[in-house]
């Protein structure tokens, strides 16, 4: 029986400034995460089902995930990019703006401290910044910097 690969997609939301091009990153939430500051960001996006529109789940996860519309505007494919766990990640790039004051991360549920038998629950994404794209480089994980190349191409 063939394994199927578990799906990701995302926004590489980006902006021009007067000191060039930025790009708004997620902190990864959860106690793993908590005290880590490089490679411990992460485009926002989340895992979808095979087959469904990619498009579609990046501007679903990044709403489920910042709890902020997504801006107007189409998006341009960054491309896919295998993950260590084996997870293909694509990302779509999108330039606009968005409140950082109106974020309001999803939630999820896990066994914390490990082996306590307590449930606790977590923001997805704990913080948002902007940053510009050789910053950026030291805070995403090291499996989405590939995307970094990608969006300073198309944007010149």
């Amino acid at each position: 029986m063939a394994t199927v690969a578990r799906e990701s997609s995302g926004l590489a939301l980006y902006r021009r400034t007067s000191s060039g091009v930025e790009v708004l990153l997620g902190h990864m939430g959860g106690p793993f995460w908590a005290r880590k500051d490089g490679a411990a960001w992460s485009f926002p996006k989340g895992q979808h089902d095979p087959g469904e529109d990619g498009e579609a789940a990046a501007r679903r996860e990044f709403v489920e995930e910042l709890g902020v519309p997504v801006p107007a505007g189409e998006l341009q494919p960054l491309g896919s990019q295998q993950q260590r766990s084996g997870k293909v990640v694509t990302i779509w790039a999108l330039e606009g703006e968005v409140d950082l004051a109106a974020f309001a991360p999803g939630t999820f549920t896990m066994e914390w401290p490990k082996g306590s038998g307590r449930e606790q629950e977590f923001p997805e994404i704990d913080r948002i910044g902007w940053f510009g794209l050789e910053e950026a480089a030291g805070k995403l994980v090291s499996g989405q910097r590939p995307f970094l190349a990608v969006l300073a191409d198309l944007v010149g």
